[in-house]
């Protein structure tokens, strides 16, 4: 079995999309996964366990437990690392996690010419096939640049500040180890 990292969009503790971690934590175990763990409260988890066929039997047992249809993003030890070794804006992030922002894509993806435009103070981005980087040195929640991604981006994402992206990594490690 290999250390895996689930990263859920769109989920909370309370609310819309309510999605209770220990209750989380358990149903990722009745699905055969080993050594569960999360991280924070919004549906990041690591596991050991056989990737085949998994993500779509994660994204049904959510939709049957917890009436919750959401992006399942599934990740190996290293495809995570890669991600965030090709962080443009490491340095930054480093400085002020929360600034920098990795968001991680999957399926088909389309990124349509305009959002720099859109850019103010000091706000860089960069895209690849497996993420767009994003630095907001005045907060991800308050920038234009952030909040136009989905008009200028088209593929299922979700979003994780290097600090959390880093701290999920950290714990995936430590399943192996390494």
């Amino acid at each position: 079995m290999e250390p895996l990292i689930l990263m859920l969009r769109g989920v909370n503790v309370s609310g819309a999309n309510r999605l209770p971690m220990a209750e989380f934590r358990a149903m990722l175990t009745d699905l055969g996964l080993d050594r569960v763990q999360t991280h924070v409260q919004s549906g990041n988890a690591v596991f050991l366990g056989l990737r085949e066929g998994l993500a779509p039997r994660i994204a049904l047992a959510l939709q049957t437990r917890f009436a919750i249809a959401t992006p399942v993003f599934l990740l190996g030890l290293d495809e995570m690392a890669a991600v965030l070794a090709a962080n443009p804006f490491t340095v930054e992030g480093e400085a002020d996690g929360a600034k920098v922002h990795i968001i991680f894509l999957q399926g088909p993806v389309r990124f349509d010419p305009g959002l720099a435009e859109h850019a103010t103070a000091g706000e860089r981005f960069h895209v690849t096939e497996r993420a767009l980087y994003i630095h907001t040195p005045q907060g991800f929640g308050t920038s234009a640049l952030a909040a136009r991604l989905p008009r200028y981006l088209k593929a299922e994402m979700t979003a994780r500040n290097q600090r959390s992206a880093s701290a999920i990594l950290a714990l995936a490690r430590g399943l192996t180890g390494s």
